[in-house]
């Protein structure tokens, strides 16, 4: 069972403290790491037949039972617990463990883990967390006196820092109310970090720290300095002190050197008495961005000439066609600039996605409107699409398209010869699954002939129909006779092409 799906069952539990708890579990990562530890949320229940809230903070409740809600490991240490804990209840009777006293008293106490882990005993520190006054849940860190990481400079920093955060975690000031979301790429611990003092002045530069700080042309001596001398990060400091909420900023210093500035504030009785600030070298990641960047642009630039010159050489095929005599080479050409419009339309496409996938829903339009517009003898033709294709790949959708505009066209050309008041009905349906894709195209004109083959058919369009949905797309064909025509095709090559966006017809 995820978090999410607990809280979701534990929906007794007040919105805005629930949003709390969202919050600190979506920021904690930074808690494990600086304090080299694991980290468990207790939400406190009821013991009963179906487990109730609990009054935060209620002294004196022996049925409470606290139930894991979030589990976070650290990366700057081993983890004490192989398998995840959310979901499970924990064993606070025993002797030493401090979970249900640091409930009922509201502070941080530190004793026995309700959990055993691999390694031997373990020891944990209860910190109750507070939001509007009231504890509505517990983080408690947990680590081995035995494996636990060496103690040096760098681990007693850190750890000072987690004290702070923690202290602000029981005060109800960590997670902040009104704290933007942390980005995808945002700086973890291990990336560096830089601890200010109450007057910015630098107190604190872990070695990953100084080494982004020289790469932003930061050569001076740095603990001790102000970073707003040293000309770096000063914006987000400033707004960070000014407005006691963190701040994510990414700066750019010399040509191409890219650093992710994320500023936290250090609150203690109602005053900002420092922050920490961790910092990211991202100048490698920025540099793929803008090499994927170029490539989208230049790949959107091909199909946009491609789509170009199929337009060119349709338009030269229908100058061509006009300037023929009626007779069969004014419709071969005719039929032939058709076809290439049809394949300029998935190049049209293409020029607008950056990515191989073609939303396929967004062709069928245009092949639709080519069939209509080449209805004959004033013929009302009525077109009518079910369901969708989904996503397909270029060497599918350009085949697919030109199959799908010469069976409309042959529809709307042989479905009814001659005049006929009534409208021509065409139903053109796309039905996707686990198997591949199914499109049908249905009349309700007079059917094919007799005794008719598509292996032996001599009509151009049927034969460019019949080659390229074997050929290319790797399907089958086949056609019948049910109140009109009906061809079916079935494109396995599709299975895998489709994405969830793809809906079947509707009965």
């Amino acid at each position: 069972m995820t978090s999410a799906e607990l809280a979701r069952q534990l929906d007794d539990i007040p919105g805005g403290a629930r949003d709390h708890l969202e919050q600190l579990m979506g920021s904690w990562g930074m808690l494990a790491d600086l304090s080299f530890s694991d980290l468990v949320l207790y939400l406190p229940r009821r013991a009963g037949p179906v487990d109730a809230p609990a009054a935060p903070g209620q002294a004196g409740d022996t049925e409470l039972r606290f139930v894991v809600l979030g589990q976070m490991r650290p990366t700057t240490s081993q983890t004490l617990f192989a398998l995840d804990l959310v979901g499970e209840y924990a064993d606070d009777n025993a002797e030493g463990v401090p979970l249900r006293a640091a409930w009922r008293s509201g502070e941080i106490l530190v004793g026995n883990c309700p959990y055993s882990g691999e390694t031997g005993p373990v020891r944990c520190e209860c910190i109750p967390v507070r939001w509007q006054e009231m504890v509505v849940a517990v983080l408690v860190r947990v680590w081995s006196p035995r494996t636990g990481r060496r103690t040096g400079g760098l681990e007693r920093v850190y750890r000072r820092i987690f004290e702070r955060l923690a202290s602000m975690v029981n005060a109800g000031l960590f997670p902040f109310s009104t704290a933007t979301a942390v980005v995808e790429d945002a700086p973890r611990v291990g990336d560096g970090v830089i601890v200010l003092d109450e007057k910015r002045r630098v107190t604190f530069a872990s070695p990953n720290a100084v080494n982004a700080l020289h790469r932003m042309g930061v050569v001076s001596a740095i603990v001790g300095s102000d970073l707003e001398q040293l000309e770096a990060v000063t914006h987000a400091i400033s707004t960070a002190f000014g407005s006691r909420l963190p701040v994510i900023e990414e700066i750019e210093r010399r040509p191409e050197v890219v650093v992710l500035i994320h500023c936290i504030p250090l609150i203690e009785s109602d005053a900002v008495v420092g922050a920490a600030v961790l910092l990211r070298d991202v100048t490698d990641l920025r540099r793929r961005d803008r090499l994927l960047l170029s490539k989208d642009a230049a790949i959107r630039e091909v199909h946009h000439r491609v789509k170009n010159n199929l337009q060119t050489i349709s338009s030269l095929l229908r100058l061509q066609s006009r300037r023929m005599g009626v007779g069969p080479g004014q419709v071969a050409l005719v039929e032939a600039e058709r076809r290439v419009r049809a394949i300029a339309v998935v190049h049209e496409v293409l020029a607008r996605e950056p990515s191989a996938q073609v939303p396929f829903g967004e062709i069928v339009p245009s092949l639709v409107q080519l069939a209509a517009d080449a209805a004959v003898d004033a013929k009302e033709v009525v077109i009518r699409v079910t369901g969708d294709a989904g996503d397909l790949n270029a060497d599918i959708a350009t085949p697919l398209s030109l199959v799908i505009a010469e069976l409309l066209q042959n529809a709307v050309e042989h479905a009814r010869p001659g005049v006929d008041a009534a409208p021509l009905l065409v139903d053109l349906t796309f039905r996707p699954g686990k198997g591949g894709l199914e499109v049908e195209v249905r009349d309700d004109g007079v059917g094919f002939p007799p005794g008719f083959d598509i292996d032996r058919t001599g009509g151009l369009g049927l034969s460019i129909v019949r080659d390229l949905v074997r050929s290319q797309l790797g399907g089958s064909i086949s056609v019948a006779n049910d109140a009109g025509a009906v061809v079916r095709l079935s494109i396995p090559a599709a299975a895998d092409q489709a994405v969830a966006g793809a809906r079947p017809p509707s009965d």
